[in-house]
């Protein structure tokens, strides 16, 4: 094995991964789809043998493909570590109707187009072949999708949760689905016993591994930081889990995914983010690159004929109509409204990097050959980077901007006849605010007290995963302190009502809060960001209340 070689390629993968991921960023799209089409043009479709072969010799392609696949067990934890089940609360039988029809329609039509194209394609796996197909149909692109979420702000909409609600579902399903046609697929042999071993060793993560995680909150609390001791116990699980699964023939991406779904959620917010972080640095610039490469050895566009080019119409319009018909149509069904029916459906069509997991995983179980797999990856480019035009056609950008305005009416409440708002600048500093907002509210028999903080986001979002990890990480502690402020001041006769969330521009956004929440009372400091404006825009009616002297402070211009 040549190690200049080796280098040089880690050099030229790293180099145009990050490039093209940049480029398709630029264009408004996932920066996967750059990075996907960047390992099929270090492939046979662009370098053809002669120049790939010295580009990529025959001896160093397992090393390639060792890094590549410990680059898919990471990934494959983080999908699992940010599956959680809150997601899909307060929106099960919505989430659950779409993701069922959203799944079975075009596993449906997949199962039919294999069952059409078995006689050429089946390599003597018809049972798998088909099921396989069907399942790879019907896949939805979790990570891409909260991704294209977040870049728009719609996470924090009702159709953003349940867009992540759905995903999160058929993500759970799609896999599900795979690792019994992956058994199927594997079966035959002395040790194919060890199969029948999947569904113990999953019972035993969740009621025996998943109580002893937890175990890893108060360790990382009492340190502060993620150790390099606990990175190594995260990991040690995590490729053992992997290796467990592998043993199985059911495919270490499961054992993975597995390992991620058991980590713990309630309190760990901190703990995973900064593993996160860790794993930022490992899989996304350097590992998941040499996934997409290897993945793009396998593709060559340049055999495809006449013929070729139908069946790929074929399964485009089936994928496509599959998915966007079941979403659309179960939606609909629950009285969804047609535009947010429309854009749900455009959301659950994208498929990213989880359709070349799976197609990657049909390649290595002889289940798919190259020419149905080349095609598959078309498919899913062509899915992924339509999913961006799509969502702005049917719900432009005014859209999401009403809806994120009723978000916020719907977090202020009905109006209340005396609301004395609290700007609690600082959720770890709210020294008197407890005894000031009671005062505030002494004296009426309606009255209600809303704590309200708006929180900088984080300068950067990870790459890795959904990218909220930070924001989740920064709102569990902010919400720690303004409950227990909250807590301190309800009584049964005061409600006590929260609002917190994030803000591109506190300063701007805090006055515009203010007044939409129509208070009699207003405390808040004159360090605040937007305070002036917030004094500017009060009424004669509103009496802002400074808190480091307890005394009623004059609003501009005007009487209070």
């Amino acid at each position: 094995m040549r190690v200049d070689i080796l280098l040089l390629d880690i050099v030229v993968v790293l180099a145009l991964a990050r490039l093209l991921g940049m480029g398709a960023k630029l264009i408004g799209q996932p920066p996967v789809i750059g990075e996907i089409l960047a390992g099929i043009l270090l492939g046979p479709t662009l370098l053809g043998d002669a120049i790939g072969k010295d580009l990529f010799p025959a001896d160093l392609r397992p090393v390639l493909k060792g890094l590549a696949d410990v680059g898919l067990v990471l990934f494959m934890f983080v999908v699992g570590m940010e599956l959680d089940q809150k997601l899909v609360r307060g929106k099960g039988r919505i989430a659950a109707s779409v993701s069922v029809s959203s799944t079975l329609l075009p596993f449906g039509l997949g199962c039919l187009i294999a069952l059409w194209l078995a006689e050429d394609h089946d390599q003597g796996k018809t049972l798998a072949f088909v099921l396989f197909f069907g399942a790879a149909m019907s896949a939805t692109a979790f990570p891409v999708l909260a991704r294209i979420l977040t870049d728009r702000e719609m996470h924090r909409t009702r159709l953003g949760g349940l867009a992540l609600a759905c995903a999160a579902v058929i993500d759970v399903l799609a896999w599900t689905v795979l690792a019994v046609v992956v058994a199927i697929a594997g079966s035959g042999g002395s040790d194919q016993w060890h199969v029948a071993l999947a569904v113990p060793f999953a019972v035993l993560m969740f009621l025996v591994v998943r109580p002893l995680l937890r175990r890893l909150v108060p360790s990382y609390e009492r340190s502060g930081r993620l150790t390099p001791n606990l990175l190594a116990l995260v990991l040690i699980g995590l490729f053992a889990s992997a290796w467990a699964t592998e043993w199985m023939h059911v495919h270490f991406i499961f054992g993975a995914f597995l390992f991620g779904a058991v980590m713990p959620r309630e309190g760990a917010e901190r703990l995973n983010h900064e593993i996160l972080e860790r794993l930022e640095q490992l899989a996304v610039l350097l590992l998941l690159p040499m996934f997409f490469v290897v993945a793009g050895m396998s593709v060559d566009l340049t055999t495809l004929d006449l013929g070729s080019l139908g069946v790929l119409a074929v399964i485009l319009v089936a994928a496509v109509f599959g998915k966007i018909a079941g979403a659309y149509g179960a939606a609909r069904l629950l009285r969804v409204p047609t535009r947010q029916a429309a854009a749900l459906a455009a959301l659950i069509n994208t498929r990213g990097l989880t359709e070349i997991v799976i197609l990657s995983v049909g390649l290595q179980k002889g289940v798919l050959d190259t020419e149905l797999y080349s095609l598959m990856v078309v498919m899913a480019l062509v899915t992924t980077a339509m999913t961006g035009p799509l969502l702005s056609w049917v719900y432009p950008a005014r859209q999401v901007a009403r809806d994120l305005a009723e978000a916020q009416r719907a977090a202020l409440g009905p109006h209340v006849d005396h609301r004395v708002l609290v700007v609690v600048e600082d959720p770890g500093d709210t020294a008197g605010l407890a005894e000031l907002a009671r005062e505030q509210a002494a004296g009426s028999d309606a009255a209600e007290v809303m704590l309200v903080h708006l929180q900088p986001y984080p300068h950067e979002r990870l790459e890795v995963g959904l990218g909220l990890s930070a924001e989740l990480a920064d709102m569990a502690g902010t919400m720690g302190g303004l409950e227990a402020l909250a807590a301190a001041i309800r009584t049964d006769d005061l409600p006590v009502r929260v609002v917190s969330r994030f803000s591109a521009d506190v300063a701007a956004e805090l006055p515009a809060l203010v007044a939409g929440a129509e208070p009699d009372v207003i405390v808040i400091t004159p360090t605040a960001p937007g305070q002036d404006a917030v004094r500017r825009a009060a009424g004669r009616r509103v009496a802002l209340v400074d808190p480091s002297e307890r005394r009623v402070a004059p609003t501009a211009g005007k009487e209070t």
